[in-house]
């Protein structure tokens, strides 16, 4: 083979590796920034829709133990977030929203409370359902964090 030829063959064969390296190169470097990107829009999008769950939860929570007569609309907000859990948050995350929806329900069935009841229920820390809760969605938000790269 003349030398030449080979000369040309090394040149055009170092430059489509090189071509190729580069489209790759930028192609992996879309990819990362995307999967950051939509990462970062899903950990915001789970803290609001758990923000919002726990604000209606505990609203539900105290008219609750305050009333015999549910609260339909606050119970019918609160179980749609529950069903959007079931969608888009971790197993342990939408388990413990169950709970505390079936606590909630629970405690419309039982006797009212007075204020005096829920001053000691703050004492003795059983007013407090969402430490479950809590701890899955940090756990699940650490996970997303690190997995966003």
């Amino acid at each position: 083979m003349d030398a030449s030829v080979i000369s040309a063959l090394a040149a055009l064969l170092g430059a489509a590796i090189g071509g190729l390296t580069s489209v790759t190169a930028g192609w992996l470097t879309q990819r990362t920034q995307t999967r950051a990107h939509w990462m970062g829009q899903e950990i915001l999008r789970r803290q609001d829709l758990y923000k919002d769950f726990v604000v209606d939860a505990s609203q539900c929570y105290i008219h609750a133990l305050q009333h015999g007569e549910p609260d339909i609309p606050g119970l019918v907000r609160l179980y749609g977030q529950i069903a959007r859990m079931r969608v888009l948050s971790s197993a342990e995350v939408s388990a413990a929203a169950e709970d505390i929806g079936r606590k909630i329900v629970d405690t419309y069935l039982a006797p009212d409370k007075s204020f005096v009841q829920l001053g000691e229920m703050v004492r003795n820390g059983s007013l407090d359902h969402f430490q479950t809760f809590s701890s899955a969605a940090r756990a699940e938000f650490e996970w997303l964090r690190a997995n966003q790269l």
